[in-house]
Parts: structure tokens; sequence; C-alpha cells
């Protein structure tokens, strides 16, 4: 068992309760008598997902964005997070619960409880977040349909000229990598228009071969209707950047959307390979995005 991938294939035996959605999604939606839950898990590791010199505020910001982001492509609306933390030196980890104050404040969420514990190098932070479904049925990543539209909300790009402006020590703006923003009043907007949905998070190209795989169509992107953050970007490598937690969904050509999307595609039947790009058939080893393993 090698790799992300065939570590949740082999999940998947035990995860048989309806609310974990086979795990082709990124949260678990739990229905409790009126109301639905829905509830994500996001971890960040140093060296992978954040630099070694980070200021732990950013890092803590960007823990809980995350996580948020996820709920977003529910529709759903925040209630609280649990933190899983890792303690180091007394300076980091008061930054750290600084900018997760920040965060929290900013969001409207409760801190509700969580785990401290000693370790690493590297450092390692998790947090679960959970909210309330807002419409029903909760958008997944299998309901695409055959010529729904595929649609953006966002742009591609901004955190990979972020992480480009702090590992050159450019001094360029970083503040799309360090504390992205997730898109939260669209996704709840959105979700009774959408036939599925989710955020940006490994990659556009990679993203939307998961939709295709669990909805069993193929996606069919142009890649000139891709918005970039900027013009000067390599849209090609911002395709496959992820971090930009822009939410990714489908919805039939004739809806009259809530909010501003950029149509990038059509959905068509499944085919040769769950993501068309430009007409060229694209699989996940052709590297689509970023995968753990």
């Amino acid at each position: 068992m090698k790799g992300e991938r065939a570590f949740i294939d082999g999940l998947r035996a035990l995860a048989t309760h309806p609310a974990a959605r086979n795990l082709q999604d990124d949260c678990a939606v739990l229905e409790l008598g009126s109301e639905t839950l829905v509830l994500t898990h996001d971890m960040m590791v140093g060296g992978v997902h954040f630099l070694a010199d980070a200021d732990l505020a950013d890092v803590a910001w960007k823990l809980v964005a995350s996580n948020l982001s996820d709920l977003a492509a529910k529709g759903a609306e925040p209630l609280g997070v649990l933190l899983g933390h890792m303690l180091g030196d007394e300076e980091d980890d008061k930054r750290f619960v600084e900018g997760l104050g920040e965060a929290l404040e900013h969001y409207g969420v409760a801190l509700l409880g969580g785990d401290t514990s000693a370790g690493g190098p590297p450092r390692c932070y998790g947090l679960t977040a959970f909210g309330r479904a807002t419409c029903s049925p909760v958008p997944s990543r299998t309901g695409a349909q055959v010529d729904d539209s595929i649609y953006l909300v966002g742009t591609l790009g901004g955190a990979m000229q972020g992480f480009q402006a702090l590992t050159s020590h450019s001094g360029a703006d970083a503040t799309a990598f360090l504390r992205p923003i997730p898109r939260l009043a669209e996704g709840r907007a959105l979700a009774p228009y959408v036939t599925s949905m989710m955020d940006v998070s490994d990659g556009l190209l990679l993203d939307a071969s998961r939709i295709a795989r669990a909805s069993n169509v193929t996606m069919t992107i142009e890649s000139q209707l891709v918005p970039l953050t900027s013009p000067e970007i390599n849209r090609q490598a911002a395709m496959r950047w992820g971090e930009d937690y822009a939410l990714l969904f489908t919805a039939p050509k004739a809806v009259n959307l809530p909010v501003p999307a950029t149509r990038i595609g059509t959905v068509r039947p499944a085919v040769d390979a769950p993501v068309r790009l430009d007409n060229l058939p694209l699989r996940e080893e052709d590297g689509l995005g970023y995968e753990h393993g």
C-alpha cells in the first residue's frame, strides 16, 4: 500500500457509515434529527505545507482557512473547531495562538477543544472543523451530469506566486499563500444550484479528476478560460498548483448562478480519461496536481 490514493482505498472497507460518503469527499455529512452536520479534518506539516522559517501565526491562520474551505464547498455554516497542536519553541507557540485567535475571530468560529503533544521536528498541526448544512442535499463530488457546465469561483496562481516570493526572498506579496480566504459566502449561495462542488486545494486538474471519477464522467476544460490571479502567471503550472482554495463546481447550463463564476468547460460522458484539457486526455499519473506519497 503506497501513496495517498492507495491508503484511502484501503480505508474504504472501514468507512461504511453513510456519513463517510465512501471517502469520496473532503467532508463527512452526518444527519442528526432535523440538522445535518458537516465535518472535516486537515493537517499541516512543516516542510510540506509551510516553510521552516514560517511565522506560526500564518500557519495557524492557514490551518483554519483550509478546513473552512472544505466546509465552504459543502455550503456549510461553520460552528466550531478542535485543535491538535504539537508543542515547540515558546515564541512559536505564542505566535500560533495569536494567529489562531485572529482567524477564529475573523470567521466567527469557536475553539471547542483539542489536544497538545510534544514532538517533532517536523512540526505537525491538525484541525477538525464542523458546521451546519444550509441546504439539502449537501453538495458532493458525485453529482456532475453530462452536459453540465464547469465553473470556477476565484482565480488560480496566487498561492503559487506567494510561495515563489517567499522562496526567492523577492519581497513580493505572499498573502495568498500565507493567509488564504475560504469562500464561505459563495459556497452557501451556490449550494442549492450545483450538481457537484469541491475546493481547489491540490490543483485544478487533479481536483477536477476527483469529481470526474466520483461522478463517472469526463471533465473537459479549456485552458484559456481558466482565470488567473495575474496575466504573467504560467497557466499550465497554475492549473497543477494547489492552495488557491477556489471553488470548482458543475451546474446545468440554464441555471442563473447567484454569484460571479467563470465557466471553464463542459462535463462529457466518461471516455479515455477523467480530464481532457484542450482535448488532450489527462490521467492522475500524468502529474495533475499535488498528491502525498
